[in-house]
C-alpha cells in the first residue's frame, strides 16, 4: 500500500518516463540499489546543468535536464521511502513552473522558476534534518557551483 502511495503522487509529477516506470517496482534482494547520496549528487549535477542551459537559452537540454531532475527525484523516494511523499509533490509547482518557462523560452521565468525550485530542495533537505545542506542558484559555470559550502547560522 505504501509503494501504491509514492507511485500515486509521484504520478503527480508528471514525470512517468520509461526510465522511472522501470524503478517503480521495489528492487529485487540482488538488484543494485543506488545510495541515496549518489542519486542526489546526479540531481545536483542535473541541476546545475538545467541552469546552465536555460542561462544559453539551449531550451532543449534545458528541457532534457529537468527531465532528467525529475527521474532523479522519484527514484530517491521510490528508493527511500523515509523520505514523504509530500516533500516530493511539494516540488510539483515548481517544476511545472520550470517546465512551462522553458516552453515559453522566457528567461526570467525561467530564473525565478528555478529560484523556486532550488529553495523547495532546501525545504526538502531541512525537513529531513539535512539542513546543511544548501543548494543555491549557481552563480558561475565551476562545478558545485550550486552548492553553498559555508556553514549555516544556527538560529
Amino acid at each position: 500500500m505504501k509503494l501504491r502511495a509514492w507511485m500515486l503522487a509521484l504520478a503527480g509529477l508528471g514525470a512517468a518516463t520509461a526510465v522511472a516506470a522501470q524503478d517503480l517496482k521495489s528492487p529485487s534482494a540482488d538488484q543494485y540499489v543506488p545510495r541515496l547520496g549518489d542519486i542526489m549528487s546526479a540531481a545536483q549535477t542535473r541541476h546545475q546543468k538545467l541552469w546552465l542551459a536555460g542561462k544559453a537559452q539551449n531550451w532543449e537540454l534545458a528541457a532534457y535536464e529537468l527531465r532528467q531532475l525529475k527521474a532523479s527525484l522519484i527514484e530517491a523516494a521510490v528508493l527511500y521511502s523515509g523520505i514523504p511523499v509530500s516533500n516530493v509533490t511539494t516540488l510539483e509547482p515548481s517544476l511545472q513552473s520550470t517546465s512551462d518557462a522553458i516552453d515559453a523560452k522566457e528567461g526570467r521565468k525561467f530564473a525565478k522558476a528555478l529560484g523556486d525550485l532550488t529553495e523547495g530542495c532546501n525545504g526538502c533537505h531541512r525537513s529531513m534534518k539535512r539542513s546543511f545542506v544548501v543548494m543555491k542558484v549557481p552563480s558561475d559555470p565551476q562545478p558545485f557551483a550550486n552548492q553553498q559550502f559555508a556553514p549555516q547560522a544556527r538560529p
